[in-house]
């Protein structure tokens, strides 16, 4: 899994090439940390070259979006989500949680 962060002023954005599973997810976790540490709470994640996530993977999502959330200071937008992914979250009753884009450029301007 190869992840890639790019600052923009008002939020971040986190692009993620590969799988997220149970090896790659703290990986991702910690790079949401990173961002979340300088308390940058809204950030727009990439999901278009994703191939595959996890429940491992999920349970990331879930924690940053509840951080993002807390004290109303920002959220996590996802952008680009395949076909596959956006099932996988729907089956896991994932989609009333996040606000999804289809491109990143309406996602960075919506937060």
């Amino acid at each position: 899994m190869e992840v890639a962060i790019s600052r923009f002023k008002r939020c971040d954005m986190v692009k993620v090439i590969g799988r997220i599973n149970s090896q790659t997810a703290p990986q991702l976790a910690e790079t949401f940390k990173g961002i979340l540490d300088e308390e940058r709470h809204r950030i727009v994640f990439d999901m278009s070259e994703v191939d595959f996530i996890s429940s491992a993977g999920l349970r990331v999502l879930i924690d940053v979006q509840k951080t993002c959330k807390r004290w109303n200071r920002g959220e996590v937008a996802l952008a680009r989500v395949p076909q596959r992914i956006h099932e996988t979250l729907d089956l896991a009753g994932f989609v009333p949680l996040f606000r999804l884009f289809d491109s990143t450029v309406e996602a960075v301007g919506s937060l």
